[in-house]
């Protein structure tokens, strides 16, 4: 395998040059929208590649738009260094106008390598959990989990927390954690009824466990809790603020919450214990949408809650509307300043910050044809909507993940057809090279047999990876997405006409969603900048910062938003 083209020490000096020593920092205010402020300039002339939407690409050749230089290069460039494009890699045969752009815009994403948390906080004990806390993990939520319960627990450390409040706690994971490993006070609030049941029975097997532990090791049996559950939908800051009226008075009392997962049209009605001062820190992991937000102002407005460790997801959620009222639950932007600017993403830009620039570098060769093959296929697939079912495409229509069940129903028969073969071709004597078969064996999905190196033009029109047969799947993924949606296909319909008119433009798919993937990472940067932002905007009575707490490449989403009220009374 040819080893990977990167610029020469002197060629990636004059880039870096052209590029500018670009060195961004969001410790003020004023560095934060400095570099919020780069990053805005610097997208506006792409906002043809943040908008685009996947099925308008044949029928709109969105191609078009992106300069012609670097499409006719991508073009014959390999799957594998378009899928490292997101990550900022370059070669150094690139234009030099596209190898800057990719820089300049690397050098606005924030950086996502995982921080040394014990450099950071030296007080912080992490373990590995056992596997009674662990079970029901898969490998990235036991990740998650050990990690964040750490960080969760130093941080209530540190303000002398009563309680910690796990916001979408869902089978509460991390709040069983923080309750039996590192015994704090916890109450788990979810949306879902049943995720608080869930949570309920495990953490009742979870405490037989040490209650069995404690009994053979004869030190005696301690009183275990585990989290106290809530359901209810947190729509408003309204709800965490209820929930700052409440406070622990001693591990005895269990009337905290009397009839749990109550809760009055949004609104937790927690008991008060008079004018007992508290001290409640929020977490959250992975909060959708404006969940996260809504964390972050409570955590501003409710004097109680001292400290705040929230990760948040699902930015294609966030509610945008633009509202002049301070206290609306605008998901973006959060901070003063762009509000006053009335900046806007739009829902393209909120999805494509969802984008993960380390899912991409991980997918192998084969898994990236599929990817774009399947963008080609709902692409074409829009065209013949546009031509023959126009009113259908009024309604912005959904076909889900056809392609994806597709090509597992094409896989299970190039398997059964290959088992076949072999059965054949044993009997006969003749071995499966010299043998001739047509159909399915010699459809796309042989692609996965092609040299690693061919680049994506080559693949396209390779002898293995026949029109017809490319065809063939096509009009089965046509007929599965016109059945999805109600819709009988008519005999008239010329699938292979609509395939003809899409397939040479094909190879131009991987490049075109490749630099704007690109993108993703940056519209990310942007909305944690928002969010640091305004609670920086809050002056010296919070410290707040950007910490990725997570593996990149076993969790994407790994940036937390870590906040502290400071020079206030924590004193219990």
């Amino acid at each position: 395998m040819e080893t990977q083209r990167r610029p020469s020490p002197p060629a990636r000096e004059r880039l870096v040059e052209m590029v500018g020593k670009c060195k961004y920092s969001c410790q003020s205010a004023g560095d934060t929208l400095a570099w919020i402020h780069a990053i805005i300039d610097f997208i506006v002339p792409y906002i043809f590649l943040i908008n685009a939407h996947v099925v308008d690409f044949f029928k709109d050749r969105l191609w078009e738009n992106v300069d012609e230089e670097w499409i006719d290069c991508l073009r014959r460039e390999s799957v594998e260094n378009l899928l490292l494009i997101p990550s900022g890699v370059i070669q150094e045969h690139w234009p030099t106008s596209l190898k800057v752009f990719i820089l300049k815009l690397q050098s606005m994403v924030l950086h996502r390598e995982q921080a040394d948390m014990q450099a950071i906080s030296p007080s912080m004990q992490m373990t590995s959990l056992n596997s009674v806390l662990a079970h029901g993990m898969n490998l990235k939520k036991k990740h998650e989990v050990e990690i964040l319960s750490a960080v969760v627990s130093s941080i209530a450390n540190s303000v002398r927390a009563h309680t910690i409040i796990d916001v979408g706690a869902g089978q509460g994971y991390l709040a069983q954690v923080l309750s039996f490993h590192y015994q704090h006070s916890v109450v788990a609030i979810d949306a879902c009824s049943h995720h608080g049941s869930v949570t309920d029975a495990r953490a009742e097997r979870i405490k037989k466990y040490y209650a069995s532990q404690m009994r053979k090791s004869g030190s005696g049996i301690r009183d275990l809790k585990g989290p106290k559950t809530i359901t209810s939908c947190v729509l408003s800051t309204d709800i965490l603020k209820d929930l700052t009226e409440m406070s622990l008075r001693g591990d005895g009392d269990d009337q905290l919450f009397k009839g749990k997962n109550h809760a009055d049209n949004g609104k937790l009605h927690c008991p008060k214990y008079g004018n007992e001062r508290t001290s409640l820190v929020l977490a959250g992991l992975h909060a959708c949408g404006d969940l996260s937000v809504t964390m972050l102002k409570t955590f501003l407005e409710c004097k109680e809650i001292t400290a705040v460790v929230s990760i948040g997801c699902c930015y294609n959620l966030l509610s945008e509307e633009r509202f002049t009222d301070a206290g609306s639950q605008c998901g973006y932007p959060m901070s003063h300043a762009l509000r006053s600017i009335g900046s806007s993403l739009g829902k393209s830009a909120r999805d494509l910050a969802c984008q993960s620039a380390e899912r991409w570098r991980s997918l192998e060769m084969v898994a990236g044809i599929h990817n774009f093959e399947l963008h080609a296929f709902r692409a074409a697939f829009q065209m013949v909507l546009s031509k023959y079912y126009p009113e259908a495409m009024m309604n912005t229509p959904s076909i889900g993940r056809k392609g994806k069940a597709l090509r597992r129903r094409h896989q299970r028969r190039v398997v059964e057809s290959q088992r076949h073969l072999h059965e054949v071709t044993s009997s006969l004597a003749i071995k499966p090279a010299e043998s001739e078969t047509d159909g399915i064996l010699g459809s796309a999905l042989e692609i996965q047999a092609l040299p690693c190196k061919a680049s994506y033009s080559e693949r396209a029109g390779c002898e293995q990876t026949k029109f017809e047969d490319i065809y063939l799947f096509f009009k089965d993924f046509c007929e599965s997405g016109l059945e999805h949606l109600g819709i009988r296909p008519s005999h008239n319909i010329d699938f292979q006409e609509i395939w003809k008119e899409a397939e040479p433009f094909t190879d131009l798919i991987g490049p075109y969603w490749s630099l704007r993937a690109a993108l993703g990472p940056l519209l990310e940067t942007l909305i944690l900048l928002d969010r640091l932002l305004f609670l920086q905007e809050q002056g010296s009575v919070v410290e707040a910062y950007l910490v990725p707490i997570f593996d990149p490449s076993l969790s994407p989403r790994n940036v937390a938003i870590i906040a502290k009220k400071i020079g206030m009374d924590l004193e219990s």
